[in-house]
């Protein structure tokens, strides 16, 4: 059989299919050519807490959790209930510097934000009860004093990400109402269409949503990493040193993101 343009047979052009160019087919009326193009490594290595890690940039995306007007804003839903936010802001200021450092070498960063449907039946008793275990006072969808926001309503302020870190035209935007980024979103999906391996971690609750979506990273045969700075919670002191401990124990490793600045500084390429 003769080949056409591109190896095509019969003349016809192989044409481009996926929706990311790191996994996608080669495609005509008579041909499907399944080979993915490769993916060349960009390796850098940082200090963990125990050990050096090197790990690929080329497959790799950041992932932040949360940070959102009702968990970080003062005039959001967590500090309307008196909880004490100054640590839920800790990870603006590296993110800051990190994230622009991250998208210039083509690392996608995917926020993973809280966002409930305004009739609430995404959310299921149990999920309620977390945040309203009497059923009095004000939960996730409920308005809150004042201004009327609805807690975490999907499009809402109050879901909104929090101004200082607006996400950049490039990122990639999950809505999540579990613990979990993975539960019942579309997560897993995008990450596999990046062709993506390893995942860093930030944002807020470190001990609850963070902790949670790296575990089922981890579980799934992600390679994870927790920006240690970048992730804060208002839970007590020991529940950060609880999660610092078990995902070194069992889910991945500790990394800093000022230790990835440096050698995304001293390796330009």
């Amino acid at each position: 059989m003769d080949a056409g343009p591109n190896g095509s047979p019969g003349g016809q052009s192989l044409r481009p299919l996926g929706s990311s160019r790191r996994n996608g087919w080669m495609v005509s009326e008579s041909r499907a050519d399944l080979v993915r193009q490769p993916i060349p490594p960009r390796p850098i290595t940082v200090q963990a807490q125990g050990k050096l890690v090197t790990f690929d940039l080329a497959r790799t995306a950041a992932i932040i959790v949360d940070m959102q007007n009702d968990f970080c804003h003062p005039e959001g839903w967590l500090a309307q209930l008196g909880v004490d936010i100054t640590p839920a802001r800790t990870p603006i200021v590296p993110l800051q510097q990190l994230l622009p450092a991250l998208r210039s070498r083509e690392v996608p960063v995917i926020w993973v934000n809280w966002g409930n449907r305004p009739d609430r039946l995404n959310l299921s008793p149990s999920l309620l009860h977390v945040y309203k275990p009497s059923g009095a006072g004000i939960g996730l969808g409920d308005a809150l004093p004042g201004s009327g926001a609805k807690v975490l309503e999907r499009g809402s302020w109050s879901a909104a990400i929090v101004d200082e870190l607006g996400a950049d035209p490039s990122d990639i935007q999950v809505g999540k109402y579990r613990m979990s980024g993975f539960q019942d979103t579309e997560l897993d999906s995008i990450l596999r269409n990046l062709a993506v391996t390893t995942l860093m971690f930030a944002g807020v609750n470190a001990d609850q949503c963070v902790l949670c979506t790296l575990q089922d990273a981890n579980f799934r045969g992600y390679d994870c990493l927790l920006l240690e700075d970048c992730a804060a919670t208002t839970s007590p002191d020991y529940c950060m040193a609880a999660t610092l401990y078990n995902v070194r124990q069992c889910f991945g490793f500790v990394i800093r993101s000022d230790a990835v600045l440096r050698e995304l500084e001293s390796n330009p390429g």
